[in-house]
């Protein structure tokens, strides 16, 4: 057991998750905002959670109960180590937002105690540990947020039984536009809304649409992309949840978006365009719309992360 006085610092991004069509399989990274973890060695054997900021003390302390601490015990379980690690979770995003938050903590704990350990595992590898600790926070081990917290870029989960992640190459100059109106909704009420059956004629034209995205993406085809930014079966039922959800939507198709749906479970909403001024202008429209129903938000505009979640300095950190 290592009591050696280090520590290690990273940093995990927001995801859009759902990203249209494809519930459950399909999810991008942003570079901003994201969480922050700190961790270091302990003398006691076990994993503990010493601080939390950023949550308003909404989460819990209890090393069995947060995101990040299980998915770093799950890790050393792996490892068979029996070293103790603390850890400090710094929320730079808002909980309940439909941007991965509990995904991100996940994923920066697990990559910071790899790190402190000397990096035993691939990044990759790292993966069902940070689901494992998503499985705590909303009671399944969802991988479009973590994964593309993890690793970067645009991904397709192909399956989870076995798991099989597909990174997609996305264009250039290809933004998100994310909105997040200043009301909460939980993953788990998201989840109960839904039909638990579809008819065949909607699955026929979600399928359609998920492939005619990932078509896009791999092509650089812009049109391509906004047409296929469509879901004729989540959406429709969660837009209910967030006021003015179509005037949001259609005030960001005349904007300039080439398309615009529902970040996870929302209430964030994105949009996707060609370019960093189109984003301003989506941006403005999607504000002064949920503004027109009385509800105040954040922005963030971001090209496609592709670095994923990363090791800081204490320098840059601090």
């Amino acid at each position: 057991m290592t009591t050696v006085s280090k520590s290690s610092v990273s940093f995990a991004p927001a995801t859009v998750a759902n990203v249209g069509a494809g519930f459950d399989v399909l999810g991008f990274a942003l570079y901003q905002p994201g969480d922050h973890v700190v961790a270091r060695f302990n003398n006691t054997g076990k994993v503990a959670v010493k601080a939390i900021t950023g949550d308003g003390g909404k989460l819990p302390l209890d090393a069995h109960l947060n995101t990040a601490s299980v998915a770093v015990m799950k890790f050393l379980y792996h490892l068979r180590s029996d070293q103790g690690i603390d850890l400090e979770v710094h929320k730079k995003m808002p909980l309940g937002s439909g941007l991965g938050s509990s995904a991100a903590s996940a994923v920066a704990a697990v990559v910071a105690a790899n790190d402190l350990l000397g990096n035993p595992l691939e990044k990759s590898a790292l993966l069902p540990f940070a689901l494992e600790g998503e499985r705590v926070a909303c009671g399944a081990a969802h991988a479009d947020n973590a994964a593309p917290s993890l690793l970067g870029g645009f991904v397709l989960i192909r399956s989870y039984e076995p798991l099989d992640i597909v990174p997609l190459s996305t264009p250039n100059e290809l933004y998100a536009v994310v909105i997040h109106p200043h009301i909460e909704i939980r993953t788990k009420d998201a989840r109960d809304i839904l039909k638990k059956t579809i008819p065949l004629k909607q699955a026929i034209v979600q399928w359609g649409n998920i492939a005619g995205l990932v078509a896009g993406l791999l092509k650089s085809d812009y049109d391509l992309i906004g047409r296929s930014l469509s879901d004729v079966i989540v959406e429709p039922v969660r837009s209910i949840l967030i006021p003015g959800f179509d005037a949001v939507k259609r005030s960001a198709i005349e904007a300039g978006a080439l398309g615009c749906s529902i970040s996870g479970s929302g209430p964030s909403v994105f949009a996707l365009t060609q370019s960093l001024s189109t984003s301003e202008k989506v941006a403005d429209a999607m504000q002064t719309e949920f503004l027109a129903h009385h509800i105040d938000s954040d922005r963030f505009i971001s090209a496609v992360n592709r670095d994923g979640a990363t090791i800081l300095s204490e320098h840059h950190y601090q």
